[in-house]
């Protein structure tokens, strides 16, 4: 049972001065105040969905936390992404981020936060991409959508979460391989590109597949391909862009981060409280039902990846700047 303020400030009075290490134990961190984990996007997206979901285990992992979800959508996730790396260092902020966003908004411009302004506590989610449409759509596949850009350059609007993202690199790399040009149009996140898909003011949804299965489940949204190397286990009908003639691989990780000024104790405790829910049985098996497709990568791992993936981008954008499409 977790003492309240006052009910330790209670039992204090009849003593002369409380040991500092009790005092530590009862009114520091983590259970002084709520941990609030920013959310980049608004909420119903894939990111929101999953974080949501893994706040309860991790309550069990990391005993007298307690945890909220905070959403700072905006600029492509650059709001939230600032928000977690100006944060206080305290151990009561943990920043979710997203590759390729992360890196590819640093190479477009200069945000307020660095990538090494950040201590990576692990991975949760490989996500790959995919081209969804409406279910009375007369697009049936890729090569019905690379025949009408064809046919009417430019005409053909798809939606992504957002300039930069991986589902807006999905239409630069298709539109580079097919020799096509698609009108894109961003938003805020994956809610508003689906309402607009179904709304019928773009042709085309590009979004992850894990966020989609319960939709596609559900026969409102149809999807044409998957980005990822192999089809998604979930979607196992639904074939690969490389099925259809086009190699291409692209999709989102999901990680958690805390400022990098954060102490090392700390760290090192949130760092193993996501490890431990990454394998505990409890949330692999809530994680299933929601169609979210985990991936654990420790705190090494995963910084070795943004880094590489940061410079991998940066030969893209030098190549094809994707602001330009």
């Amino acid at each position: 049972m977790r003492s309240t303020r006052r009910g330790v400030l209670g039992a204090g009075l009849g003593l002369p001065l409380m040991a500092p290490g009790l005092a530590r134990a009862q009114g520091g961190w983590p259970g002084e105040r709520p941990i609030q984990i920013i959310v980049p996007f608004p909420p119903g997206g894939g990111t929101d969905v999953n974080i949501r979901a893994m706040t309860s285990h991790f309550e069990r992992h990391l005993p007298g936390a307690r945890f909220v979800v905070v959403n700072r959508p905006g600029a492509g996730a650059e709001i939230g992404y600032t928000a977690a790396a100006t944060a206080a260092p305290d151990g009561y902020t943990i920043g979710t981020v997203i590759t390729p966003s992360l890196q590819t908004i640093t190479i477009e411009r200069q945000p307020r936060y660095t990538l090494g302004g950040f201590y990576y506590l692990g991975t949760v989610v490989a996500d790959p991409s995919g081209f969804h449409v409406a279910p009375n759509s007369e697009l049936r596949s890729v090569a019905d959508l690379v025949a009408a850009a064809k046919a009417r350059p430019g005409a053909i609007s798809v939606g992504t979460a957002g300039i930069g993202s991986d589902d807006h690199l999905l239409i630069v790399e298709l539109e580079s391989a097919a020799g096509i040009r698609l009108n894109h149009i961003p938003f805020a996140g994956q809610a508003p590109t689906v309402n607009a898909l179904l709304g019928g003011h773009i042709q085309v949804a590009s979004m992850n597949m894990g966020e989609s299965v319960a939709m596609i489940r559900d026969g409102r949204v149809r999807p044409l391909a998957t980005a990822g190397q192999q089809r998604f286990p979930m979607t196992p009908e639904v074939p690969t862009f490389a099925e259809g003639g086009y190699a291409l691989t692209t999709g989102v990780v999901r990680s958690l981060v805390v400022p990098a000024a954060t102490p090392e104790p700390i760290r090192t405790r949130l760092a193993a409280m996501l490890e431990a829910t990454m394998r505990d049985p409890a949330w692999i098996a809530e994680a299933e039902r929601l169609f979210i497709p985990l991936r654990y990568m420790g705190p090494e791992e995963t910084r070795a990846l943004v880094m590489r993936e940061a410079e991998r981008l940066r030969q893209v954008w030098q190549q094809r700047p994707w602001r330009d499409s």
